[in-house]
């Protein structure tokens, strides 16, 4: 039997394009044997220890998330460059990801962490791009904000076309429900083997 994980569904996608909430769907739908692992978790609690911030509220999509959004890309872009795994590795570990056989990374945004994990995991990776309108998007409280919608956070996933799986997420909720249906047969099947 193969050891943990057995497979990793890396989302991505732009801000408010609907990465939590499918996320979110899937993890309640999958229950025990996965676990949602947040990249920016450990980014986030460092930056609130470090800036005396509160930390629930960084997690949450909500304007105190985004009013200390640029400035903790700052600081986790200078970590990073130190060590391009180091978040990666602190938020396997924050989230026990060797206990579960399937992993939700909810929020890759980086060449980098593809390139990581890809490197680590190999044909355990399946990749999802979410993808939603910019009316949508607007819709759901995004507002182009400079340093942030044009950051490497936010882009340096653009110009990839090769994604295992891909879903428009402006409001069909049949399209998303046939989509997660789809991923939970593919878990399946991945548990199985």
């Amino acid at each position: 039997m193969a050891q943990n994980p057995k497979l990793i569904l890396l989302f991505s996608g732009k801000r408010k394009s609907g990465k939590d909430y499918i996320t979110d769907l899937l993890q309640e739908r999958l229950g025990d044997v996965a676990k949602t692992i947040r990249l920016s978790g450990p980014i986030k609690q460092q930056f609130a220890a470090n800036n005396g911030l509160d930390y629930s509220s960084l997690l949450s999509a909500s304007e105190y998330k985004e009013k200390y959004r640029l400035q903790m890309i700052e600081w986790s872009e200078a970590k990073r460059a130190q060590d391009s795994g180091f978040f990666i590795r602190a938020a396997i570990e924050m989230y026990e990801g060797g206990k579960y056989p399937l992993w939700i990374v909810s929020d890759m945004r980086r060449r980098s962490d593809l390139a990581w994990f890809k490197e680590q995991y190999g044909a355990r990776v399946h990749t999802v791009r979410i993808t939603a309108s910019p009316e949508v998007r607007g819709q759901r409280g995004w507002t182009f904000t400079a340093g942030v919608d044009d950051a490497e956070s936010e882009c340096d996933l653009d110009g990839l076309t090769e994604w295992d799986s891909e879903v428009d997420n402006s409001g069909d909720s049949q399209v998303v429900e046939d989509f997660l249906a789809k991923l939970i047969g593919l878990c399946a099947s991945k548990r199985s083997e």
